[in-house]
């Protein structure tokens, strides 16, 4: 099974269309490079790098993708294999500091406990360049969502952790259960693989001590709010 075999190409319509819609969501804050310089790119957490394979189509970007594991990494590889100039890691650690005009990251906040979150702010902190952008998603796994997203999951993989009722109802009321299991995706780094547990709001306020938030957005219906979207994205800013 690939990722994009339980994203882009799902069986399940709305999934897939959801999954699709992450893209366009979170190139709205993306400008093109200017005609005589280069826009260097980081995609962290970059799965199989689909969100790159969409952004670089222009040889003025030199994009970036890190992913520690070595499972979606191959994958990365070969989805990526006719695009120039590209940089593959699994090590954040080897990434320069200040070197990034942007540094995406979707789908991968929900999956880290809190040291990791910390740890992983202040990666994407270091390696964006004065001044620069990172665009944040991640699912909204409380209130209506929840429900939404649980009866879902329930008729997929019910008992599952993310797939019992008690659980769906306990996030539905906006409290999400804390006992998330974890394991590790590559030694000594803890993930959690179920979205449900995750919430929003703690990501938040731990994004807040770290950067500027310009702008946060819902999605795939703006103007509904938190209440009745999929997911929440944040645009935010390195200070000078």
């Amino acid at each position: 099974m690939t990722y994009e075999s339980i994203t882009i190409k799902d069986p399940n319509p709305i999934k897939r269309w959801l999954q699709k819609r992450r893209f366009a969501d979170a190139m709205r804050a993306w400008k093109n490079p200017p005609p005589d310089g280069l826009l260097h790119v980081l995609d962290f957490g970059g799965g199989d790098g689909e969100l790159l394979r969409h952004i670089a189509v222009l040889p003025s970007i030199r994009a970036t993708i890190y992913e520690p594991s070595p499972a979606l990494m191959a994958e990365a590889r070969r989805k990526l294999s006719d695009r120039e100039g590209m940089t593959f890691t699994g090590k954040a650690a080897d990434l320069l500091d200040d070197t990034y005009d942007y540094v995406f990251c979707l789908e991968v906040f929900e999956h880290l406990p809190e040291r990791e979150t910390v740890q992983a702010l202040a990666e994407i902190h270091r390696l964006l360049k004065p001044g620069g952008l990172a665009v944040v998603g991640v699912p909204i796994e409380i209130y209506l969502p929840a429900l939404f997203k649980g009866l879902f999951r329930l008729t997929r993989r019910p008992g599952d952790f993310d797939a019992t009722v008690k659980n769906v109802f306990a996030a539905t009321l906006g409290h999400p259960p804390p006992n998330r299991p974890t394991a590790e995706i590559t030694p000594g780094c803890n993930y959690y693989f179920h979205h449900l547990g995750f919430d929003f709001r703690f990501l938040q306020r731990k994004i807040s001590t770290t950067f500027m938030i310009r702008k946060r957005w819902f999605s795939p219906f703006p103007l509904l709010g938190q209440m009745l979207n999929a997911e929440v994205y944040y645009l935010l800013q390195k200070a000078r």
